[in-house]
Protein backbone atom coordinates (compact mmCIF):
# COMPACT_ATOMS: atom_id res chain seq x y z
CA UNK A 1 0.00 0.00 0.00
CA UNK A 2 2.80 2.48 0.76
CA UNK A 3 4.80 1.32 -2.20
CA UNK A 4 1.39 2.17 -4.53
CA UNK A 5 0.89 5.68 -2.65
CA UNK A 6 4.71 6.46 -2.80
CA UNK A 7 4.47 5.54 -6.90
CA UNK A 8 1.81 8.00 -6.85
CA UNK A 9 2.88 10.73 -6.32
CA UNK A 10 6.36 9.94 -8.15
CA UNK A 11 3.47 10.19 -10.87
CA UNK A 12 2.31 13.21 -10.13
CA UNK A 13 5.45 15.34 -9.61
CA UNK A 14 6.51 14.35 -12.49
CA UNK A 15 3.20 15.29 -14.76
CA UNK A 16 3.59 18.95 -12.61
CA UNK A 17 7.33 19.16 -13.74
CA UNK A 18 6.49 18.55 -17.49
CA UNK A 19 3.33 20.84 -17.15
CA UNK A 20 5.58 23.90 -15.81
CA UNK A 21 8.46 23.27 -18.19
CA UNK A 22 6.13 23.65 -21.21
CA UNK A 23 4.43 26.66 -19.36
CA UNK A 24 7.91 27.97 -19.26
CA UNK A 25 8.80 27.09 -22.90
CA UNK A 26 5.83 28.77 -24.29
CA UNK A 27 6.48 32.14 -22.54
CA UNK A 28 9.69 32.20 -23.52
CA UNK A 29 8.44 31.81 -27.14
CA UNK A 30 5.78 34.78 -27.26
CA UNK A 31 7.25 37.98 -28.56
CA UNK A 32 7.45 41.26 -27.04
CA UNK A 33 5.24 44.27 -27.19
CA UNK A 34 5.34 45.99 -30.46
CA UNK A 35 7.65 49.34 -30.84
CA UNK A 36 5.02 52.27 -31.21
CA UNK A 37 5.80 54.09 -34.32
CA UNK A 38 6.72 57.87 -33.38
CA UNK A 39 5.59 60.61 -35.65
CA UNK A 40 6.49 63.73 -34.64
CA UNK A 41 4.46 67.34 -35.46
CA UNK A 42 6.50 70.24 -36.66
CA UNK A 43 6.13 73.56 -37.71
CA UNK A 44 6.14 74.87 -40.85
CA UNK A 45 5.95 77.76 -43.22
CA UNK A 46 5.31 77.96 -47.04
CA UNK A 47 8.72 79.56 -48.65
CA UNK A 48 7.61 83.40 -50.48
CA UNK A 49 10.99 84.93 -51.59
CA UNK A 50 11.52 88.50 -51.55
CA UNK A 51 13.76 91.40 -51.12
CA UNK A 52 15.55 91.30 -47.88
CA UNK A 53 16.73 94.20 -46.33
CA UNK A 54 20.18 93.56 -45.30
CA UNK A 55 21.05 94.98 -41.66
CA UNK A 56 24.35 95.26 -39.80
CA UNK A 57 24.12 95.13 -36.42
CA UNK A 58 26.74 97.37 -34.39
CA UNK A 59 26.66 99.27 -31.19
CA UNK A 60 28.73 101.85 -29.42
CA UNK A 61 29.26 104.84 -27.02
CA UNK A 62 27.91 108.15 -28.12
CA UNK A 63 30.71 111.29 -27.78
CA UNK A 64 29.69 115.09 -28.49
CA UNK A 65 30.46 115.92 -32.45
CA UNK A 66 31.60 119.20 -31.49
CA UNK A 67 34.19 118.71 -27.99
CA UNK A 68 36.55 121.59 -26.46
CA UNK A 69 39.55 121.17 -24.20
CA UNK A 70 40.22 124.18 -22.24
CA UNK A 71 44.02 124.79 -21.98
CA UNK A 72 45.47 128.19 -20.78
CA UNK A 73 47.89 130.00 -22.92
CA UNK A 74 48.97 133.09 -20.50
CA UNK A 75 49.86 132.99 -16.55
CA UNK A 76 47.46 134.44 -14.38
CA UNK A 77 44.69 134.26 -11.09
CA UNK A 78 41.53 133.09 -12.46
CA UNK A 79 38.44 135.15 -11.73
CA UNK A 80 35.49 134.68 -10.82
CA UNK A 81 32.87 135.05 -13.90
CA UNK A 82 28.95 135.72 -14.29
CA UNK A 83 28.47 131.80 -14.28
CA UNK A 84 30.78 129.28 -11.62
CA UNK A 85 33.14 127.03 -13.43
CA UNK A 86 31.88 123.84 -12.14
CA UNK A 87 31.00 120.43 -14.54
CA UNK A 88 27.37 120.61 -15.92
CA UNK A 89 26.91 124.48 -15.92
CA UNK A 90 25.65 125.25 -19.09
CA UNK A 91 26.78 128.42 -21.45
CA UNK A 92 25.37 130.06 -24.27
CA UNK A 93 27.55 131.14 -27.80
CA UNK A 94 29.57 134.21 -26.52
CA UNK A 95 29.34 133.53 -23.42
CA UNK A 96 32.95 133.98 -21.27
CA UNK A 97 33.63 130.64 -19.13
CA UNK A 98 37.23 131.41 -18.30
CA UNK A 99 38.62 135.55 -17.39
CA UNK A 100 42.19 135.23 -16.33
CA UNK A 101 43.79 138.50 -14.10
CA UNK A 102 44.97 140.73 -17.12
CA UNK A 103 45.36 144.05 -15.53
CA UNK A 104 49.00 144.00 -15.34
CA UNK A 105 49.38 142.57 -19.31
CA UNK A 106 46.42 145.42 -20.14
CA UNK A 107 48.74 148.10 -18.70
CA UNK A 108 51.63 147.22 -21.03
CA UNK A 109 49.47 147.19 -24.08
CA UNK A 110 47.62 150.61 -23.25
CA UNK A 111 51.39 151.73 -23.33
CA UNK A 112 52.00 150.21 -26.71
CA UNK A 113 48.93 151.88 -28.66
CA UNK A 114 49.86 155.36 -27.02
CA UNK A 115 53.19 154.80 -28.25
CA UNK A 116 51.79 154.18 -31.65
CA UNK A 117 49.54 157.23 -31.19
CA UNK A 118 52.38 159.35 -30.67
CA UNK A 119 54.00 158.26 -33.41
CA UNK A 120 51.35 159.01 -36.04
CA UNK A 121 50.66 162.13 -34.27
CA UNK A 122 54.52 162.94 -34.87
CA UNK A 123 54.40 162.83 -38.32
CA UNK A 124 51.42 164.95 -39.24
CA UNK A 125 53.58 167.86 -39.61
CA UNK A 126 55.38 166.73 -41.93
CA UNK A 127 52.79 164.86 -43.87
CA UNK A 128 50.71 168.40 -43.83
CA UNK A 129 54.02 169.89 -45.31
CA UNK A 130 55.41 167.51 -47.66
CA UNK A 131 52.61 165.20 -48.79
CA UNK A 132 49.57 167.14 -48.29
CA UNK A 133 47.61 164.77 -50.80
CA UNK A 134 47.49 161.91 -47.76
CA UNK A 135 47.14 164.62 -45.01
CA UNK A 136 43.40 164.12 -44.42
CA UNK A 137 43.53 160.46 -44.41
CA UNK A 138 46.04 159.86 -41.80
CA UNK A 139 44.12 162.43 -39.33
CA UNK A 140 41.35 160.33 -40.37
CA UNK A 141 42.93 157.37 -38.83
CA UNK A 142 44.26 159.63 -35.38
CA UNK A 143 40.36 160.86 -35.43
CA UNK A 144 39.11 157.73 -35.14
CA UNK A 145 41.86 155.99 -32.79
CA UNK A 146 40.55 155.01 -28.98
CA UNK A 147 42.79 154.07 -26.87
CA UNK A 148 40.31 151.51 -25.23
CA UNK A 149 39.18 149.73 -28.24
CA UNK A 150 40.73 147.95 -30.81
CA UNK A 151 43.37 149.30 -32.60
CA UNK A 152 42.62 150.44 -36.13
CA UNK A 153 43.86 149.20 -39.11
CA UNK A 154 46.45 151.42 -40.82
CA UNK A 155 45.41 153.73 -43.72
CA UNK A 156 46.80 152.10 -47.21
CA UNK A 157 49.33 153.99 -48.73
CA UNK A 158 48.98 154.71 -52.47
CA UNK A 159 52.58 155.59 -53.53
CA UNK A 160 56.26 154.51 -52.59
CA UNK A 161 57.31 157.60 -51.10
CA UNK A 162 53.81 157.25 -48.71
CA UNK A 163 55.51 153.69 -47.47
CA UNK A 164 59.19 154.67 -47.62
CA UNK A 165 58.38 157.83 -45.71
CA UNK A 166 55.54 155.71 -43.28
CA UNK A 167 58.28 152.73 -42.62
CA UNK A 168 60.80 155.02 -42.01
CA UNK A 169 59.56 156.38 -39.05
CA UNK A 170 58.85 152.88 -37.29
CA UNK A 171 54.89 153.11 -37.55
CA UNK A 172 54.48 149.38 -39.31
CA UNK A 173 56.46 147.86 -36.36
CA UNK A 174 54.80 149.63 -33.72
CA UNK A 175 51.42 148.95 -35.02
CA UNK A 176 52.62 145.12 -35.46
CA UNK A 177 53.65 145.00 -32.14
CA UNK A 178 50.27 146.52 -30.68
CA UNK A 179 47.95 144.05 -32.67
CA UNK A 180 50.37 141.16 -31.03
CA UNK A 181 50.02 142.42 -27.55
CA UNK A 182 46.08 142.91 -28.29
CA UNK A 183 45.82 138.89 -29.43
CA UNK A 184 47.96 137.66 -26.37
CA UNK A 185 45.54 140.05 -24.46
CA UNK A 186 42.38 138.19 -25.70
CA UNK A 187 43.70 134.93 -24.60
CA UNK A 188 43.19 136.12 -20.85
CA UNK A 189 39.08 135.43 -21.49
CA UNK A 190 38.17 132.06 -23.13
CA UNK A 191 34.33 132.57 -24.61
CA UNK A 192 32.17 129.50 -25.40
CA UNK A 193 32.69 129.23 -29.10
CA UNK A 194 29.04 127.35 -29.51
CA UNK A 195 26.13 126.55 -27.11
CA UNK A 196 26.65 123.62 -24.68
CA UNK A 197 27.56 122.05 -21.19
CA UNK A 198 30.91 121.95 -19.18
CA UNK A 199 31.80 118.90 -18.96
CA UNK A 200 34.72 118.78 -17.02
CA UNK A 201 36.22 121.61 -14.51
CA UNK A 202 39.99 121.40 -13.40
CA UNK A 203 40.01 124.90 -11.83
CA UNK A 204 37.82 127.20 -9.26
CA UNK A 205 37.94 130.76 -9.02
CA UNK A 206 40.95 132.21 -7.20
CA UNK A 207 43.63 129.18 -8.66
CA UNK A 208 46.41 130.44 -10.12
CA UNK A 209 46.84 129.49 -13.43
CA UNK A 210 49.82 128.20 -15.51
CA UNK A 211 50.91 128.01 -19.03
CA UNK A 212 49.59 124.92 -20.83
CA UNK A 213 47.88 124.37 -18.06
CA UNK A 214 44.38 121.88 -18.92
CA UNK A 215 41.37 123.88 -17.33
CA UNK A 216 38.53 121.69 -18.58
CA UNK A 217 36.61 120.24 -21.46
CA UNK A 218 33.03 122.07 -22.99
CA UNK A 219 30.70 119.81 -25.48
CA UNK A 220 28.00 120.62 -27.44
CA UNK A 221 24.68 118.57 -26.30
CA UNK A 222 22.33 119.14 -29.47
CA UNK A 223 24.47 116.68 -32.08
CA UNK A 224 26.44 113.39 -31.30
CA UNK A 225 28.38 110.99 -32.96
CA UNK A 226 28.68 106.88 -32.38
CA UNK A 227 31.61 104.96 -33.53
CA UNK A 228 30.87 101.89 -34.74
CA UNK A 229 32.87 99.15 -36.47
CA UNK A 230 32.09 97.00 -39.59
CA UNK A 231 33.44 93.95 -41.55
CA UNK A 232 35.10 94.82 -43.71
CA UNK A 233 33.24 93.00 -46.93
CA UNK A 234 30.33 95.40 -45.91
CA UNK A 235 32.46 98.53 -46.33
CA UNK A 236 31.74 98.97 -49.95
CA UNK A 237 27.77 98.68 -49.19
CA UNK A 238 27.79 101.54 -46.90
CA UNK A 239 27.19 105.45 -47.87
CA UNK A 240 27.70 108.34 -46.31
CA UNK A 241 24.12 110.51 -45.45
CA UNK A 242 22.23 106.81 -45.01
CA UNK A 243 19.54 106.52 -42.40
CA UNK A 244 20.19 105.01 -39.46
CA UNK A 245 17.99 103.05 -36.13
CA UNK A 246 19.19 103.35 -33.10
CA UNK A 247 17.85 101.91 -29.75
CA UNK A 248 19.02 101.41 -26.00
CA UNK A 249 19.39 98.57 -24.41
CA UNK A 250 16.50 97.29 -23.49
CA UNK A 251 14.82 98.13 -27.12
CA UNK A 252 12.56 100.85 -25.41
CA UNK A 253 13.71 103.80 -27.16
CA UNK A 254 14.56 104.10 -30.51
CA UNK A 255 16.47 107.14 -32.21
CA UNK A 256 17.23 108.08 -36.03
CA UNK A 257 20.74 108.74 -37.26
CA UNK A 258 22.35 109.15 -40.39
CA UNK A 259 26.16 108.02 -41.65
CA UNK A 260 28.10 110.68 -41.20
CA UNK A 261 31.63 109.56 -42.10
CA UNK A 262 33.44 106.78 -43.30
CA UNK A 263 37.03 105.14 -42.71
CA UNK A 264 38.91 104.33 -45.61
CA UNK A 265 40.92 102.64 -43.88
CA UNK A 266 41.05 99.00 -42.44
CA UNK A 267 42.22 98.46 -38.97
CA UNK A 268 44.81 95.57 -39.08
CA UNK A 269 44.05 93.96 -35.94
CA UNK A 270 40.45 93.46 -36.51
CA UNK A 271 40.09 93.96 -40.09
CA UNK A 272 36.89 96.26 -39.71
CA UNK A 273 36.00 99.63 -40.94
CA UNK A 274 35.24 102.49 -38.66
CA UNK A 275 31.79 104.47 -39.36
CA UNK A 276 30.52 107.61 -37.85
CA UNK A 277 27.07 107.90 -36.91
CA UNK A 278 25.45 110.92 -36.02
CA UNK A 279 22.33 111.51 -34.16
CA UNK A 280 20.21 114.50 -33.00
CA UNK A 281 18.20 114.16 -29.53
CA UNK A 282 17.41 116.07 -26.81
CA UNK A 283 17.20 113.36 -24.31
CA UNK A 284 20.69 112.14 -25.27
CA UNK A 285 23.66 112.20 -23.21
CA UNK A 286 27.31 111.58 -23.82
CA UNK A 287 28.77 107.93 -22.92
CA UNK A 288 25.16 106.41 -23.89
CA UNK A 289 25.64 102.97 -24.99
CA UNK A 290 23.40 102.33 -28.02
CA UNK A 291 22.63 99.33 -30.73
CA UNK A 292 22.63 100.51 -34.23
CA UNK A 293 21.27 98.53 -37.54
CA UNK A 294 23.23 99.71 -40.54
CA UNK A 295 21.22 99.12 -44.00
CA UNK A 296 23.60 97.57 -45.48
CA UNK A 297 22.10 96.42 -49.14
CA UNK A 298 18.73 95.08 -50.23
CA UNK A 299 18.95 91.20 -51.77
CA UNK A 300 16.43 89.83 -54.38
CA UNK A 301 14.68 86.63 -53.91
CA UNK A 302 15.50 85.68 -50.98
CA UNK A 303 14.46 84.58 -47.58
CA UNK A 304 15.41 84.83 -43.86
CA UNK A 305 15.48 81.72 -41.28
CA UNK A 306 16.55 81.43 -37.82
CA UNK A 307 20.39 80.73 -37.99
CA UNK A 308 19.53 76.84 -35.54
CA UNK A 309 17.21 75.83 -39.34
CA UNK A 310 20.21 75.37 -41.36
CA UNK A 311 22.26 72.31 -41.53
CA UNK A 312 25.61 71.45 -42.78
CA UNK A 313 25.75 75.35 -43.73
CA UNK A 314 24.56 75.02 -46.79
CA UNK A 315 21.05 72.36 -46.31
CA UNK A 316 17.79 73.08 -44.72
CA UNK A 317 15.00 70.49 -44.31
CA UNK A 318 12.11 70.67 -46.37
CA UNK A 319 8.61 68.64 -46.14
CA UNK A 320 7.62 66.70 -49.04
CA UNK A 321 4.01 64.67 -48.51
CA UNK A 322 5.02 64.12 -44.43
CA UNK A 323 8.16 63.06 -45.29
CA UNK A 324 11.21 65.10 -44.44
CA UNK A 325 13.70 65.56 -47.30
CA UNK A 326 16.57 68.54 -47.50
CA UNK A 327 17.88 70.91 -49.72
CA UNK A 328 21.22 72.66 -50.77
CA UNK A 329 20.63 76.35 -50.36
CA UNK A 330 23.18 79.38 -50.78
CA UNK A 331 23.68 81.64 -47.47
CA UNK A 332 24.03 85.15 -48.60
CA UNK A 333 24.44 86.62 -45.11
CA UNK A 334 24.38 85.50 -41.43
CA UNK A 335 23.55 87.82 -38.00
CA UNK A 336 23.06 86.46 -34.75
CA UNK A 337 20.37 84.67 -35.01
CA UNK A 338 19.39 85.20 -38.48
CA UNK A 339 20.66 84.15 -41.81
CA UNK A 340 18.95 85.02 -45.51
CA UNK A 341 19.23 82.31 -47.96
CA UNK A 342 18.91 82.57 -52.03
CA UNK A 343 17.64 79.19 -54.04
CA UNK A 344 14.70 78.03 -52.50
CA UNK A 345 11.77 78.08 -54.90
CA UNK A 346 8.60 79.67 -53.95
CA UNK A 347 5.76 77.68 -51.89
CA UNK A 348 8.42 75.16 -50.93
CA UNK A 349 7.55 74.12 -47.20
CA UNK A 350 9.73 74.50 -44.91
CA UNK A 351 10.50 73.77 -40.99
CA UNK A 352 10.04 77.00 -39.38
CA UNK A 353 11.07 75.55 -35.65
CA UNK A 354 14.08 72.85 -35.24
CA UNK A 355 13.22 69.49 -34.57
CA UNK A 356 15.32 67.29 -32.43
CA UNK A 357 16.49 64.03 -34.49
CA UNK A 358 15.37 65.25 -37.54
CA UNK A 359 16.33 63.33 -40.99
CA UNK A 360 15.92 63.20 -44.51
CA UNK A 361 13.42 60.41 -44.62
CA UNK A 362 12.02 60.97 -41.58
CA UNK A 363 7.53 61.11 -41.21
CA UNK A 364 5.91 63.87 -39.38
CA UNK A 365 3.05 65.63 -39.10
CA UNK A 366 2.45 68.87 -39.68
CA UNK A 367 1.09 70.86 -36.85
CA UNK A 368 -2.10 72.73 -37.99
CA UNK A 369 -3.61 75.80 -36.87
CA UNK A 370 -6.69 74.42 -35.52
CA UNK A 371 -4.73 72.19 -33.40
CA UNK A 372 -3.86 75.47 -31.33
CA UNK A 373 -7.62 76.46 -30.57
CA UNK A 374 -9.00 73.23 -29.84
CA UNK A 375 -5.77 72.27 -27.42
CA UNK A 376 -3.40 74.32 -25.41
CA UNK A 377 -1.02 71.55 -25.26
CA UNK A 378 1.50 72.89 -27.74
CA UNK A 379 4.38 70.96 -28.94
CA UNK A 380 7.33 71.86 -26.75
CA UNK A 381 10.58 73.40 -26.90
CA UNK A 382 11.65 71.58 -29.70
CA UNK A 383 8.85 72.23 -31.97
CA UNK A 384 7.86 68.78 -32.16
CA UNK A 385 5.24 66.55 -30.25
CA UNK A 386 5.39 62.85 -30.32
CA UNK A 387 2.06 60.59 -31.94
CA UNK A 388 1.95 57.31 -30.65
CA UNK A 389 0.90 55.09 -33.81
CA UNK A 390 -0.11 51.05 -33.41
Amino acid sequence: MRKTVLLILGILLILASIFVARKIIDNKKKSGPKPEKIIKTVFVDTVQNKTISIQIAANGNLKAKRRLELYAEVQGVFREGSKLFKTGEKYQKGQTLIRIDASEYYASVQSAKSNLYNLVTSIMPDLRLDYPDIFDKWQAYLNSFDINKTTPKLPETTSEKEKYFIAGRNIYTTYYNVKNLEQRLAKYTISAPFRGVLTEALVTEGTLIRQGQKLGEYIDTDIYEMQVSIGKEYGDLLRVGESVELSDLNKVKTYKGTVARINSSIDLATQTITAFIEVKEASLKEGMYLEANLDAKKEENAIEIDRGLLQEGDKIFIVRDSILDMINVTPVYFSDKKVVLKGIPDKTIVLSKSVPGAYAGMLIKVFQEKNRDSNNNVPGESSASATKKR
